[in-house]
C-alpha cells in the first residue's frame, strides 16, 4: 500500500452556513456544487443554536451546511448563499484547510470553478431564529 503524502495549501477552505431546515441546507449545497462554487456539500443536524438577536439571547432548531470550496470562489459563494438564505443575516464562516491530501485535494481544486454563473434573484430575509417563508426556490 502506497501512503499518500498531507499537502499543506492555503488555496482551499471550509464554509459552515447554519440554516433553518434540511431542505434549505440541500438546496443551497446543490446549487454551490451545481455551480462550481463548491466541490462538496454536507448538510447535518438537526443541532441547537443559540445566540443572541437584538439585545435578546434566543435558541433556534437548525442545520449545519459545511461547504469545501477554493478560496478564489468565496466571494461568489457569499452572494450565492446570501441571495437565498431566509436570515437576515445569514452565518457565512469560511475556514481555512491547512492541508490535506493530495488527491483530495486535486479534485477539490477540479471540481470548482472561481468565474461561477450568477446566483439568481434574492429572497425576503427575516432575522435569525424565524422559519423560512419556504424552502423551495422561487422560479
Amino acid at each position: 500500500m502506497v501512503q499518500e503524502r498531507v499537502k499543506t495549501s492555503t488555496s482551499f477552505a471550509t464554509v459552515w452556513v447554519t440554516v433553518p431546515n434540511r431542505a434549505l441546507g440541500r438546496s443551497l449545497g446543490r446549487q454551490a456544487v451545481e455551480a462550481g462554487l463548491a466541490a462538496c456539500a454536507q448538510v447535518s443536524g438537526p443541532l441547537e443554536s443559540i445566540y443572541r438577536w437584538q439585545g435578546a439571547v434566543e435558541s433556534s432548531r437548525e442545520w449545519l451546511l459545511v461547504l469545501k470550496t477554493r478560496n478564489r470562489c468565496l466571494k461568489a459563494l457569499e452572494a450565492l448563499v446570501v441571495a437565498h438564505h431566509p436570515y437576515d443575516t445569514p452565518q457565512f464562516i469560511a475556514l481555512p484547510l491547512l492541508g490535506g491530501s493530495s488527491k483530495y485535494l486535486a479534485w477539490l481544486e477540479a471540481s470548482t470553478r472561481p468565474t461561477p454563473t450568477q446566483p439568481t434573484r434574492a429572497r425576503p430575509n427575516p432575522r435569525p431564529g424565524e422559519p423560512a417563508r419556504s424552502a423551495r426556490r422561487t422560479r
